[in-house]
Parts: structure tokens; C-alpha cells; sequence
């Protein structure tokens, strides 16, 4: 016990310093709306990090600043410009606060470069991110912030940001009406680790560590070295084979390994028994704390990214909470081709977490990733308590989603029985009232006048979007290619998704393991390409314990004009499923088939399998 406390006390005392210098940062060199000095219509501020000088006017193309923290104190108005005049090292936080107009948007201009980007000294907040929570109380560092801001568009084509740290890339915060265009984002030191193994003998590997993955050996233990952070190899691994492109997971367990440098990043791995490395296939290790999302966008509406590049990016991706209208244009994620890397993503690349209005991705481009392209849900809060006819609590169950107010007035909710996931009623939102960061009393428009039961489920059925994929590639993913459970209208069409090592798509719904929520009503997947996918390749399969046939939980699913080229013999599973029409797809294979699993049909109804071709010869499929 005296130990514990004491290893406590030595913790609070390495802590506290690097705590109190963040908020002397951020109070020294950042200004919030109230403090900042209101800037004149129509004035250009110009930057060089090469030539400026903070002491300079700023507002002559002749005089730049040096740095972002003269514009940092100003809340820029319509008309307003910023001008980066060349590329280089900054230091600090890009922190844009400001109202533009439609006619006359603020606008922020990058010169084509290499933006070097380094945390120590940039702005930090404290976030609490859906499904990724593990550090709620850390300040996170951003290197560029837009907050309570309107009307700002954003041209950085060859523009090429390189972390120094881990940061949040950019955050969007309370605002609308935000575009941007162009930008690449990258690490110059990834955390995610990788090497090559170039040859195995009965009792050791011999394995080329990426010149990008810097490392340590210490008494006979690899150390990952980053910038600002280090750890320890954890039993968790992915591997891409360049043979055939594949991606997938493996568990490896390190600690009966034993590591020798014979330099040129060279290492020899000991071991009695190979725990699974194999010669010429690339391993990728991670520290699976989830501690950043790469892009944060929260509580805002109408956002739009144009010609994105991501080379590579830490955290959980672009993880969008409570937004409205979201779009993506030609976003490209994939490693940096002449940097030799297989990774370009720590986790999920797209999350979309109680959204509502439109999410649209189009002619995209998402590999690479170390978990799911897509994810778009909601939550379900589980009901745990009365304290009277109009008012319950519900609770955050999941550790990695809490800390944020899940309703707000005038929001919509639907009852979710826990063990069929099946609705039975729907009330409004009066008032919210966070108890703690994980429980809530909510207040409602009308009395309860059914039974609810303890455990459950609640789901907040305003914040339910409109989701569109479409003539987009998904590739070299170790998870799922698209995960949606929303009840707005969805459209997956004109895509290519190859070899998701998992279903390329998946429409789950639970409230009991991740709390993903909720039901789709119309769902359309049309003339896709399902090239060597996990299987089924599309996947419905709420996480019900209850089943009843003739009350569906995901209904209108319509599959059609697709081709799918199986590595095995399951196409498409559905799972209590109304509706549900497979028409018109064209599905091959080379393996032998096993009928029954082609096309799965499990507690369905209403459904509509005709005009299906397998090699080429129409199939007939029993329909209920």
C-alpha cells in the first residue's frame, strides 16, 4: 500500500508540471471570442515563417508576421484573409475564431509546401470523443482549431502537414458553413511501427525495422520511440501481405520475445516457438490506447473537405459528433507511395457518431486503415432509473463513449426494448441534466404511459442522418469496409470494395456490446464491385437475443446490380430482417458451394430473391 501511494505521488508529481504549462500555454498565447480584438472588414493578414516577423504590421504582403499568434488574438469578420506566404516550421496553434457572410466568407489561403507542425507549444483542450475515450481528462493538443465560427473557406492545395506529435489535425468546433479544400496530412514518425521480415530460422527472425519507425532495444526489449511518446510492442498486430494485398489482425504475444540490433535497423527476434512471423510479410504494432482523434468535428453543420490527402494520421480518424451535413470530395487515404509505408490510419478512417442532415463521401479512396473506413451510428444510453412520470435516467455503458450531453431540447427519442432491440414508444426532450460524465436525467414532453423496463435502451432519433457512399474504393481494411445503422435513407452505389478482410458491409444495431444504435428503414446497395471480401460480404445482423419473424428489425434492405466475387460461398446474410429484396446480382466464385450459405435468410420476412446469377447460370433461392 505504501508503495501504491507512493508511485501515485510520483505520478501527480511528473503530471502536474507538463498540466499546469499546457493551460500557461494556452493562457498566454491563445485568446477566446470576449478577449479577442474585433478585426476591420476586408483586411489581409499575411505570414511567413521564413522572412516574418511578429514585430511587422502583418497587413502588407511586405511585412508578414513570422507566426500564428498575432492573428490569434483578432475575431476576423467578413472579408477577412490570411495569406501563408510560404511553408514551414510553426510552433503554435492556427486558432480561428470568426464570422464571415456567404457573400463575403473569411478566407485562409496556404502556399504549396511542407508545413511542419510540433504540439509542445500549440493549444490544448480537453475532449471527450465517442469511441475513443480512454484518456478523458488529457488536454489534447490541435494544430489547427476553428471554433464558434461561420462562413470560412480554406484553400491549401499543396499544402503538406507533417505532425511532429501527436495532435488532433484539425478541429472544427460549434460552427457552420466551413470548406476545405486541398491539404495533406502526415507523421513524421507514425505510431503505427512497422517491419519486414526477411528471414526465419527454427529459433529467431531476422526482421528490417521501417526507417520511419524509430526504436530502442533495452535489455533485450523493443521500445517504439516517437515523438513525445514511446511504448512497448502489446500482443496486438496486423499484417499486410504485398503478395496478395491483404490486411489482417493476428495476435502475437511479446513477452517471452527477446530482440538484439545489429544495426541498419536490422534486428534479430529470439524465440522458443514462432509465435507467427513469416518471411517477406510486413508487420504493423500500435499502442491500442485511444487517446486522439486525427480530426475532430464536433457540434457543427455544413462541412465540406475537397481534395484531401492523408498519408497517414493518428487516433480514430475523422470522428464527427453531433454534426450536421458533412461531405467529402475526393478524400484520399493511403500511404505516401515513395515512403514505403503500409499504414496510413491508427484506427477507423471515417466515424460518424450521432449526426443528422447529410453525410455524403464521393469519389474517395480509403485503405490502409488498422480498423473500419466507415462507421456511422448512434448510441444507445441504457435506462436505469425513474425519478418520477416525466423524468428517467440513462447511463453511457460503453468506456470508450461518455462525458457529452447525448439530447438536447426539443430532440426526438424512441424506446428500444434490450433484448429484441425492438421499439415501443417515443416521447420528446424537455431538459438534459448531465448527473456525472456518464448519467443523465432527462425530462420529457408527455407522461410515461407504458411499461419501461430497467436496461432498456434509449435513442435519440433527431440526430439520425442520410448517408451516401458512392463511386468510392474501400481496400486493404483488416476490419469492415462500411458500418451504418441509421434510420435515414441510405445509398452505397458505384463502389469497389477489395479484400475488406472482414464483411464489406456490415448493418449491426446493439445495446450491449458497443451500444451502436439503431435500426435502418431504407437501405439501397446498387451496382457495387465485391472483389475478395470477408463474408457474408454484406452482413445483417442486429445483436438481438429475442427474435420475432413477423416484426423485423431492419427493413427495406435493397440489393441489386452487384457483382461479387467471393474467396468462399456467402454473399449476403440477413438477420431478422423485413423487406428485403437480393435482385440482379451477378455473384462468382471458384470454390465449391454450399447453397444454404450463398444467400442466408434468418427470422425474415417479406422478402425477394429473384434474377441472382452465380458463374453465370441464375439461381433459385427460396423466399418467405
Amino acid at each position: 500500500m505504501r508503495f501504491f501511494f507512493s508511485s501515485i505521488i510520483s505520478l501527480l508529481t511528473f503530471i502536474i508540471p507538463f498540466i499546469n504549462k499546457a493551460n500557461m500555454v494556452n493562457e498566454k498565447n491563445y485568446l477566446f471570442k470576449s478577449e479577442r480584438i474585433i478585426s476591420k472588414n476586408d483586411i489581409t493578414y499575411f505570414i511567413d515563417p521564413n522572412i516574418g516577423d511578429d514585430e511587422n504590421i502583418g497587413t502588407d504582403k511586405s511585412s508578414p508576421w513570422k507566426t500564428f499568434k498575432n492573428v490569434n488574438q483578432y475575431f476576423l469578420t467578413e472579408g477577412n484573409r490570411i495569406e501563408i506566404l510560404s511553408s514551414g516550421k510553426f510552433y503554435e496553434t492556427l486558432f480561428i475564431i470568426g464570422v464571415g457572410s456567404k457573400e463575403k466568407p473569411i478566407e485562409i489561403e496556404f502556399t504549396p509546401g511542407k508545413y511542419e507542425l510540433f504540439p509542445q507549444e500549440s493549444f490544448k483542450e480537453k475532449f471527450n470523443l465517442s469511441n475513443t475515450n480512454d484518456a478523458p481528462d488529457s488536454l489534447k493538443s490541435i494544430a489547427v482549431y476553428f471554433l464558434d465560427s461561420k462562413n470560412i473557406n480554406v484553400k491549401a492545395y499543396g499544402a503538406d502537414v507533417i505532425l511532429r506529435g501527436k495532435a488532433i489535425d484539425v478541429c472544427v468546433n460549434n460552427c457552420e458553413n466551413i470548406d476545405i479544400k486541398g491539404f495533406s496530412f502526415d507523421y513524421k514518425r507514425p505510431t503505427v511501427s512497422e517491419f519486414i521480415v526477411e528471414n526465419i530460422s527454427k529459433n529467431y527472425a531476422d526482421v528490417k525495422i521501417h526507417k520511419d519507425s524509430d526504436f530502442k532495444i533495452m535489455n533485450k526489449k523493443l521500445i517504439w520511440i516517437g515523438e513525445g511518446w514511446s511504448c512497448q510492442p502489446n500482443s496486438l498486430w496486423q499484417i499486410f501481405n504485398p503478395s496478395s494485398n491483404e490486411i489482417f489482425r493476428v495476435s502475437i504475444p511479446t513477452e517471452d520475445l527477446r530482440f538484439k540490433n545489429h544495426g541498419n535497423n536490422k534486428v534479430r527476434i529470439y524465440f522458443s516457438k514462432n509465435p507467427g512471423f513469416e518471411k517477406g510479410l510486413i508487420y504493423q504494432n500500435r499502442d491500442t490506447f485511444r487517446d486522439y482523434a486525427a480530426f475532430f468535428i464536433n457540434e457543427s453543420k455544413n462541412i465540406k473537405w475537397s481534395g484531401t490527402k492523408i498519408y497517414f494520421m493518428h487516433g480514430l480518424g475523422f470522428v464527427h459528433q453531433f454534426c450536421e451535413n458533412i461531405y467529402f470530395d475526393s478524400l484520399c487515404v493511403a500511404p505516401r507511395i515513395e515512403s514505403e509505408r503500409t499504414s496510413s490510419a491508427w484506427a477507423d478512417i471515417l466515424h460518424f457518431s450521432s449526426c443528422k442532415g447529410e453525410i455524403e463521401v464521393d469519389n474517395s479512396y480509403l485503405s490502409s486503415a488498422n480498423d473500419d473506413a466507415v462507421n456511422v451510428h448512434g448510441t444507445h444510453l441504457i435506462i436505469v432509473g425513474f425519478t418520477g412520470d416525466k423524468k428517467i435516467k440513462v447511463k453511457y455503458m460503453h468506456p470508450q463513449t461518455y462525458g457529452f450531453n447525448a439530447f438536447k431540447a426539443g430532440d426526438s427519442i424512441e424506446f428500444i426494448n434490450h433484448k429484441s432491440l425492438l421499439p415501443y414508444g417515443k416521447n420528446k426532450i424537455i431538459d438534459s441534466q448531465m448527473l456525472n460524465e456518464k448519467e443523465m436525467i432527462i425530462t420529457l414532453s408527455e407522461k410515461l404511459n407504458y411499461e419501461i423496463d430497467i436496461n432498456d435502451a434509449v435513442e435519440n432519433i433527431t440526430w439520425t442522418p442520410d448517408f451516401k457512399f458512392i463511386n468510392s474504393s474501400v481496400t486493404k481494411i483488416p476490419t469492415r469496409g462500411i458500418l451504418v445503422t441509421t434510420r435515414g435513407k441510405v445509398i452505397i452505389e458505384n463502389n469497389d470494395f477489395n479484400k475488406t478482410y472482414m464483411n464489406a458491409i456490415l448493418i449491426a444495431d446493439d445495446a450491449s456490446s458497443w451500444y451502436e444504435s439503431g435500426y435502418v428503414t431504407n437501405v439501397n446497395i446498387s451496382n457495387n464491385r465485391f472483389i475478395d471480401c470477408g463474408e457474408p460480404v454484406i452482413n445483417i445482423h442486429p445483436e438481438n437475443i429475442e427474435t420475432f419473424e413477423d416484426k423485423p428489425i431492419h427493413t427495406n434492405i435493397n440489393v441489386r446490380n452487384n457483382i461479387f466475387k467471393l474467396k468462399y460461398n456467402s454473399a449476403f446474410s440477413a438477420k431478422s430482417g423485413g423487406r428485403i429484396f437480393f435482385e440482379n446480382n451477378n455473384i462468382q466464385t471458384n470454390k465449391k458451394i454450399n447453397a444454404s450459405k450463398l444467400i442466408e435468410l434468418i427470422n425474415c420476412s417479406n422478402t425477394k430473391i429473384t434474377d441472382n446469377y452465380l458463374n453465370g447460370v441464375k439461381i433459385i433461392i427460396n423466399e418467405n
